[in-house]
């Protein structure tokens, strides 16, 4: 059986949101799956691509979203003697998984609604108007209850994602619905539709691109790896800094390792901790350092 790692080691692996994602995350999935259900049976009652194309976004939002429950569930277990940082991965993981669902869905939007554009369906614009202002509400009140610390966590940023992309699939499905009713221009419905797509498809590559960024170690967008240089290599007493690199380990669990130059043993510990002081200062909270008397590497 694995060991559990002591409470000091784990301390510093442990991701800023815990039972507070997951529990606005288990609240925004039950809203999700009522609205699912009812633009899917709106949909398929009133003839609407911009409701069914909805309804299938959802769908996949439901299964993003328990997805995002359970890792935000794993993700709190502590660190082992095999995994020192936990299951604090499975996190960049379901959001790498929930940025790919949204672009394939996405495209898929895209291609039915170019074939119904060609092809025009009769639409009921009334119930597609009843059922996408019902759609907005619920989905708005996802957003809201997710938007807090959604920039905070890659997981909770792709749970987000996925009901906004809802909530501006409900709000072109009212438009449609709207213009269908008041113009009968039933291509309305695919027109806005492809819009919509575009837009899902925008915060979905970004959030695959981060969370790619993440699993491939690079350092993170908001921290210069030469300011983190430059302000080791300031604290006195460190004569050069080289093998530097930062990381993210997850959302908010940045890591930084690197050797110091330190020609005076009797100072290690002292530029130790002004080190630990000045990193803490950029967000970088994991620091490893190695002190030399001369480099031990290039």
């Amino acid at each position: 059986m694995s060991a559990t790692l002591p409470l000091e080691v784990q301390c510093t692996h442990r991701a800023p949101l815990g039972k507070e994602s997951q529990r606005r995350m288990g609240i925004a999935l039950a809203i999700a799956a009522a609205v699912m259900v009812a633009e899917a049976v709106g949909g398929w009652l009133a003839h609407s691509l911009a409701l069914l194309a909805d309804a299938g976004h959802m769908l996949a939002d439901v299964a993003a979203l328990g997805l995002s429950v359970l890792v935000a569930s794993l993700a709190r277990r502590p660190a082992t003697a095999e995994r020192t940082f936990g299951l604090l991965r499975l996190e960049i993981l379901a959001a790498l998984v929930n940025g790919a669902a949204l672009i394939a869905i996405s495209i898929g939007i895209a291609i039915e609604a170019y074939r119904r554009f060609h092809a025009p369906q009769a639409v009921e614009g009334g119930l597609l108007l009843a059922v996408a202002a019902v759609s907005l509400a619920g989905n708005a009140a996802g957003v809201a209850i997710l938007h807090g610390g959604h920039q905070h966590s890659l997981n909770q940023r792709g749970a987000y994602l996925h009901i906004a992309g809802d909530l501006l699939g409900s709000l072109g499905a009212l438009v449609a619905g709207g213009i269908i009713l008041t113009t009968g221009w039933v291509q309305a419905d695919p027109i806005i539709s492809i819009v919509i797509s575009v837009l899902i498809l925008g915060g979905a590559w970004r959030l695959v691109r981060e969370s790619a960024d993440v699993l491939l170690d690079a350092a993170p967008s908001h921290i210069a790896l030469a300011d983190v240089h430059d302000c080791m290599v300031s604290v006195p007493g460190v004569a050069s800094v080289h093998d530097l690199h930062v990381w993210t380990v997850t959302s908010g669990v940045i890591a930084m390792s690197g050797h110091l130059v330190v020609q005076n043993p009797a100072d290690n510990q002292r530029v130790l901790e002004a080190v630990q002081l000045r990193l803490a200062s950029m967000g970088i909270g994991h620091v490893t350092v190695q002190m030399e008397r001369d480099p031990t590497c290039e």
